[in-house]
């Protein structure tokens, strides 16, 4: 797989990102590593522990970054998670968390299969 095709299965924005970071090679680097990044695992912590404030940091983390890689369905859905968890927890913020939890489970086995084409 490569990198335009690895776009094209996260129905990302390859055109973007690669315009704002001029290269595939620099675009490869930063999108291998979305998997070191603690932001999701920040989230299912904080939920878990109903620390919604933190949780709501760890969403909108993930919604940056996603806006910077162009990992477009992730960083919709995170949006929404993080607009859900602004005020505290919020109807339709558990839809959303299953929603972030299955864009980011997709996401990142697409990222492991770029990452294992080498």
């Amino acid at each position: 797989m490569n990198l335009k095709e690895f776009y094209a299965d996260i129905n990302g924005d390859y055109e973007g990102v690669t315009s704002r970071l001029r290269s595939e090679k620099m675009v490869r680097k930063f999108v291998l590593k979305f998997l070191n990044d603690a932001s999701y695992d920040n989230l299912v912590k904080s939920l878990e522990e109903q620390n919604y404030e933190e949780a709501f940091r760890a969403a909108h983390t993930i919604k940056g970054i996603c806006q910077n890689l162009g990992f477009t369905v992730l960083g919709d859905s995170s949006s929404q998670l993080t607009d859900a968890l602004r005020n505290g927890w919020s109807e339709g913020a558990e839809a959303l968390v299953e929603r972030v939890t299955e864009d980011y489970r997709l996401t990142a086995d697409a990222v492991r299969a770029l990452e294992a084409e080498g």
